[in-house]
């Protein structure tokens, strides 16, 4: 945006919706799960067939109330379920059943991280709700086609306040969201499977002023890049208007990815256009003091609180802190490999290293990680106790295990001979035939050319197979070097 930035601040909203992972739908007893054949997860209730009543879905309330705890709302006591009218060809009653004025949580902050410092961001509310089926475009020439699978599955609706300024908030803001519903078991999180949806609504102002701008709410963003992308495209777009001095209107619009380019929908309703009144086939469900009091212990502990503890009581830095709590497996993994492997920055940096790479490389999660925390510890230790040097344990011990997860880490190590050497007559032999290889190298260096040492560890590296002991061999190159 240029110049533009240091005129205009970008505020932002956002509404992520999040599928619950219950067992059956919220007002039915069909199946929530994500799939299965088109119109196969259906009954008369979710066809909206004349007699067919709804059931509330106990487990479902349980779980918003669970998050609105996680996210330090307040927690309404009586609640009452509305109907929102719009033209819903995916829900075949014609309207959807939702939380209007009585939202289960009220208030409540998340807070996020980001380059300029950590930052709570003002939740509005948390409300329960039922999706909308799925309409395809794309199944037959003449016709759309419906499914109906994904219509009445528990939706919980978390709406922030417009704390957000800028793209970069607005992904911390959903990355925290994903790890809450991730580390509480409520939502899977997948955005790509559209488990986890996202709408930004949007507006800019004059830098200092404090009335909000007119709002331009961005649909279904299905992936936190593109939520960020979004916000700083569209955001552009609203300020290219002011500057060229036409009127933003306000719109429901659409993000296309691939072009990277926003597009609108409709003119954006207001909420007396959807009709909202309470369904009067549902009565009030009560929230008592007590099973606020049992969900709360039953709370795990959150992720910013395992980044807490990590850095009191294991002395790890705020960044490795943070990575290892990101998701819930990658903490228990590295607490299994920790009791047996004291040195706690160490298996940090395994972890965060070579076996996060390896994750990447491979696109899968820690859930999926083939070597079993004892191992790693083991290998961790081999280490430690200078039987083998990180290099070499890396790239090739460690992949050899990977091949042979069942295998005994030292065994296997003996078995490709990849004992780190530290013997000093030996290692003195290495360093002796680098040296000489390079002179004049070694004549640049005695000159003041210190940065070559690098160059004659690697030589030394190189001739021993990497077997060589690091500390031993900067020891001998400086004594032969500085002579």
């Amino acid at each position: 945006m240029g110049v533009n930035q240091e005129k205009y601040e970008i505020v932002v909203g956002l509404e992520v919706h999040a599928q619950l992972l219950t067992k059956t739908k919220l007002f039915s007893s069909e199946s929530a799960t994500y799939g299965g054949e088109p119109n196969t997860h259906i009954s008369a209730v979710t066809l909206a067939l004349p007699g067919t009543l709804p059931k509330l879905n106990k487990k479902a309330i349980e779980y918003s109330i669970m998050m609105g705890l996680a996210c330090n709302c307040e927690i309404e006591r009586t609640n009452y379920f509305a109907r929102k009218h719009y033209f819903y060809p995916d829900l075949p009653k014609g309207y959807q059943i939702t939380q209007h004025e009585t939202p289960v949580c009220k208030q409540g902050y998340v807070q996020i991280n980001t380059s300029t410092g950590k930052k709570n961001i003002r939740l509005n509310h948390i409300h329960l709700e039922e999706d909308a089926g799925k309409s395809m475009h794309d199944q037959d020439d003449q016709y759309s086609s419906i499914d109906y699978n994904r219509a009445g599955v528990p939706l919980i609706e978390i709406v922030s306040e417009p704390d957000l300024r800028s793209g970069e908030e607005a992904y911390a803001f959903v990355t925290e969201i994903r790890k809450l519903v991730r580390h509480l078991k409520i939502c899977d999180g997948n955005m790509e499977e559209g488990s986890m949806r996202c709408d930004a609504n949007i507006s800019v102002r004059r830098k200092g002023e404090t009335k909000l701008g007119t709002k331009v709410e961005v649909k279904n963003l299905n992936s936190i890049r593109n939520v960020k992308r979004a916000i700083e495209l569209e955001s552009e777009r609203m300020i290219g208007l002011l500057e060229t001095g036409q009127q933003i209107q306000q719109q429901t619009r659409s993000f296309d990815a691939e072009k990277g380019t926003s597009f609108p929908l409709r003119t954006k309703e207001e909420a007396d256009d959807y009709r909202y009144f309470t369904d009067p086939d549902l009565p009030p469900f009560i929230v008592t003091d007590e099973l606020i009091q049992l969900l709360r212990e039953a709370l795990p502990e959150l992720p910013n609180e395992i980044a807490q503890r990590y850095v009191t009581q294991y002395r790890l830095s705020d960044y490795d802190a943070v990575q290892l709590a990101d998701e819930k497996e990658t903490a228990l993994y590295f607490e299994q490999v920790i009791r047996n492997a004291p040195n706690y920055k160490a298996v940090a940096n395994w972890i965060l290293g070579p076996i996060r790479s390896y994750l990447n490389e491979h696109n899968q999660s820690i859930k999926d990680f083939p070597l079993p925390a004892p191992a790693l510890a083991k290998m961790i230790q081999l280490v430690e106790e200078g039987v083998i040097n990180f290099s070499v344990a890396s790239s090739k011990l460690f992949p050899a295990l990977l091949s042979q997860p069942g295998k005994d880490p030292e065994k296997l190590l003996n078995e490709l001979n990849l004992q780190q050497v530290g013997d000093s007559n030996t290692v003195e032999q290495w360093v002796e035939a680098a040296l000489s290889k390079m002179p004049d190298k070694v004549a640049e260096y005695k000159k003041g050319k210190k940065g070559l040492l690098g160059l004659f560890v690697g030589e030394v590296k190189k001739i021993s197979n990497g077997k060589a002991d690091p500390r031993l061999v900067n020891e001998l190159l400086m004594e032969k070097l500085n002579r």
